[in-house]
């Protein structure tokens, strides 16, 4: 059954992503308690077995330190705060491993499950909490019969196993009676830990069962009602008229950059007066031409005055105007149909140049070059 919100909406909705980054910013991760337990169990008992030599030999030194005081040691107080410090510091370094260990598997077994989330929300106190009616709801709800289960089954499970071990060893813990006491407490010992292991990795049954359980439990909490996943969309999106606005605004910037290069061109072709494409060519030949702008109305007129202004030659050539205008993005190159035909403007563009510096004779005027007609929209 799906959840609802404060609303009464069902939860039919997967989280966004949005969703689950806020849920994480909120200190909303799921966890497994009994996958912490298990791994802090099991750490432990690992622990013992690698460090419970070394640690039994320290302690029996501790023991016998603090159990062979002398008169001096007992009759002055300072010598009896100094006895008593040595042993604490003595006894910090023998558990100091196990410490390291525990500490480790602790922090690891939080991170397992929803991985590392620091964030300072989780401990703000929710009011919300207090609410009788709430607490009521959460203790018939079904996540609280799930944890029933879980608690019923993990004493199942630990009684069994624990009967079972206690059953198999009967006769090796009868037999530590008969031998010496140093001997006993060394089998003894050894006999506890291995089945204090056993006991504990029968709590990974529980683990594999509440692992997903868990998983399932927080993304049903962090689903979305229809309305929610409209409402982040909008604001994540914007709304229609923001958006317009945005767009509206690029444009103008593109627009500005474009005009600034329009000083650059080599030349500017027209309809005449409906299109206008202003193209640079790179003298060295490596490069075919660019489109630095073009425009239609009063884009184009702006691109004209522009052209007007720094004496970049305009020339008519409405069916090569158009074919680039529909072709080609600013800043790309010519398509390689074109090649020919803003050839022929550039050769007459060059002939031009020469003619105001004296070194050539004044070109004839420039006739319509040819344009394929694939690529004019408007051609008949």
């Amino acid at each position: 059954m799906a959840q609802e919100n404060q609303d009464g909406q069902e939860k039919t909705e997967e989280p966004t992503a949005k969703r689950k980054e806020d849920s994480r910013r909120d200190g909303e991760v799921a966890r497994s308690k009994e996958l912490s337990t298990a791994l802090l169990l099991l750490s432990a008992g690992m622990a013992l077995l690698v460090f419970g030599g070394w640690m039994g030999a320290r302690g029996m030194e501790l023991f016998a330190y603090n159990f062979t005081l002398t008169r001096a040691d007992v009759m002055t107080h300072e010598a009896m705060f100094t006895h008593f410090r040595t042993s604490v510091w003595h006894a910090l370094w023998v558990t100091l491993p196990f410490l390291i260990v525990l500490f480790f598997m602790g922090a690891l077994s939080q991170i397992m499950v929803g991985g590392w989330n620091m964030t300072a929300k989780a401990l703000v106190p929710k009011f919300s909490k207090l609410n009788p009616i709430s607490g009521i709801k959460r203790i018939f709800s079904k996540n609280s019969l799930v944890e029933f289960v879980k608690s019923v089954a993990k004493v199942l499970l630990v009684g069994t196993t624990s009967l079972i071990i206690i059953w198999g060893l009967k006769e090796e813990f009868a037999g530590l009676g008969a031998m010496a006491l140093e001997p006993a407490i060394a089998k003894g010992s050894y006999l506890i830990v291995w089945s204090f292991l056993a006991i504990s990795l029968s709590l990974i049954i529980v683990v594999l069962i509440d692992v997903p359980w868990q998983l399932h439990q927080h993304n049903e909490k962090i689903k979305m009602t229809r309305q929610e996943v409209k409402d982040e969309f909008k604001n994540t999106e914007g709304k229609p008229e923001v958006k317009s606005r945005i767009r509206r605004l690029q444009m103008e910037m593109a627009q500005r950059r474009m005009m600034a290069d329009v000083p650059q061109a080599d030349v500017v072709i027209t309809n005449p007066t409906h299109y206008a494409v202003a193209l640079k060519y790179s003298e060295d030949g490596q490069q075919a031409p660019l489109v630095l702008a073009k425009g239609t109305d009063h884009l184009a007129a702006k691109i004209r005055e522009i052209a007007d202004h720094y004496q970049i030659p305009v020339l008519q050539q409405p069916p090569l105007t158009r074919a680039i205008y529909y072709t080609t993005e600013i800043g790309e190159e010519i398509p390689q149909k074109l090649y020919m035909a803003v050839a022929q403007v550039l050769a007459y563009v060059y002939q031009m140049k020469q003619h105001q510096k004296g070194k050539a004779k004044r070109p004839s005027g420039l006739k319509q070059v040819d344009v394929p007609k694939d690529l004019d929209p408007e051609a008949e």
